[in-house]
Formats: C-alpha cells, structure tokens, sequence
C-alpha cells in the first residue's frame, strides 16, 4: 500500500535484459563476454556470468552445511556493458521498432536485424 504524499518507485527500463549477451567496455573486467544472469533495476547494475567475481567468508548456517570462502559473480553497471547482436556477433546500439501487429522489438544499429 502507497502512503499519502509518496509517490510510488517506477521501475527503471533498460536496453539489456536477462539472458542477453553483453560484452564489458569499461573497468577491470574490460573485453570480456558474458551472458546477463539478473537484472539490478534498483542499483542499475546487472550480474554477468563468470565476470567480476567476488570472495566473501561465510559462517555454516546448519550442520550439513560448510563454512569458507564463496566466489560469486558481483554487480557491473549497465553503462559498463555492451548488447552484442546474435547475428552479426558485434557489439552494438540498438534501436526500438514497431512492427506491424504492434509488437516492439530491439533492432542491431549496424547490421539492421531483430534482436
């Protein structure tokens, strides 16, 4: 339920959705590929599978359960990463287009298809 006097947190559109491809062009993870495992709209970061990855220590929460060190991937900014188009196989911009029977789809700016 909305308070009186708040408005209520839109949820921030992006041009990378799950399971896209993405190349990193920015920071110490640059060059590298990687397929987007969530989308962060909060924090306007996605996570990047086996890119940037992160330790942190845990305790064993239950008996059957070890403690130590986890490897998991952290956050990239999505103004860090680049879609690549499947079909030209090249990082890209990307264009919005309506189709014919309403639909809106992501267009590759160099090779001019359907993402």
């Amino acid at each position: 339920m909305i308070k009186r006097g708040l408005a209520k947190e839109r949820r921030k559109k992006f041009h990378i959705k799950k399971n896209d491809t993405v190349l990193v062009i920015a920071g110490d993870e640059r060059g590298k590929r990687g397929r987007v495992l969530h989308v962060l709209h909060k924090h306007n970061s996605i996570l990047i599978e086996n890119v940037n990855f992160i330790r942190r220590s845990t305790k064993a929460k239950r008996v059957d359960q070890k403690g130590g060190i986890v490897e998991k991937e952290g956050p990239v900014r999505i103004s860090n990463v680049m879609l690549v188009c499947t079909n030209c196989d090249r990082a890209t911009r990307i264009a919005h287009k309506t189709l014919s029977d309403g639909r809106k789809v992501r267009i590759c700016k160099k090779c001019g298809e359907m993402i």
